[in-house]
């Protein structure tokens, strides 16, 4: 064994089963993008307050309105690297990752978590940002840990985020970002982060944008992941 996976496991063992232990209690972007609270009826589908490690600026999914054609302009072209699974121990958050729906004004999947497809992926300079409803089985645990201490508990917690070419990228959270309005502070990040997203109130009538929680991690490492682990199975369903 390496020493870098030597010093992995460590972290592993020092940090995650703490928190996992701490959460053992605890029960954004088309429109409606995250709803949260009762549990899915689906069909099969054919200057925000913030809490983190070090100082800085900061339930519906997010119908944050859609960046315009220069922002679209800027973002990187997509890459053969895509998310496909997130995992959140501490919090129980287990979920493969698809694209959202191909119609913008739909309604996003539940049972599932979705990517940015203008954003990034990891690896790359850039926020990936991936983003779920608020409900049972998908991310209400961060929209619950977050009403508790500004979700000062969620700091330091492992994300692990598993990609289609067989990779594992682990990532620490540093910030906890609650009441976010706009994409804004994503779109101009430049450095690898990744970014999760759910919502903080019900579903608002289309055109309206009602306040997300973000959570905001660093990069830790990455490596190579079994096949299987990098590839669950999917099954999103069109929910309302």
């Amino acid at each position: 064994m390496t020493i870098r996976m030597q010093r992995i496991l460590d972290w592993v063992r020092l940090r995650l089963l703490p928190a996992a232990l701490t959460a053992a209690g605890v029960s954004l972007l088309g429109a409606g993008l995250l709803t949260y609270g009762t549990p899915a009826q689906a069909t099969a589908p054919s200057p925000s307050p913030v809490t983190s490690s070090a100082p800085s600026a900061s339930p519906t999914l997010l119908p944050f309105p859609t960046p315009d054609a220069s922002a679209a302009a800027s973002a990187s072209p997509a890459a053969a690297r895509v998310t496909t699974r997130v995992v959140v121990p501490a919090l129980k958050i287990d979920l493969p990752v698809v694209p959202p729906p191909n119609d913008p004004n739909a309604f996003p999947y539940c049972n599932v978590a979705m990517y940015f497809q203008m954003l990034h992926q990891p690896g790359e300079p850039g926020a990936t940002y991936l983003y779920a409803h608020a409900r049972t089985g998908m991310f209400l645990p961060i929209l619950t840990a977050s009403q508790v201490n500004g979700g000062a508990r969620m700091i330091g917690m492992l994300v692990q985020v598993y990609t289609s070419d067989d990779r594992l990228y682990l990532y620490e959270v540093v910030e906890v970002r609650r009441h976010v309005l706009t994409l804004d502070a994503a779109l101009a990040e430049t450095s690898e982060t990744l970014w999760l997203q759910t919502s903080e109130g019900p579903k608002l009538p289309a055109g309206q944008v009602g306040p997300k929680v973000q959570l905001v991690a660093k990069p830790l490492s990455s490596g190579p992941a079994n096949h299987a682990a990098a590839h669950p199975a999917p099954q999103p369903v069109v929910c309302q």
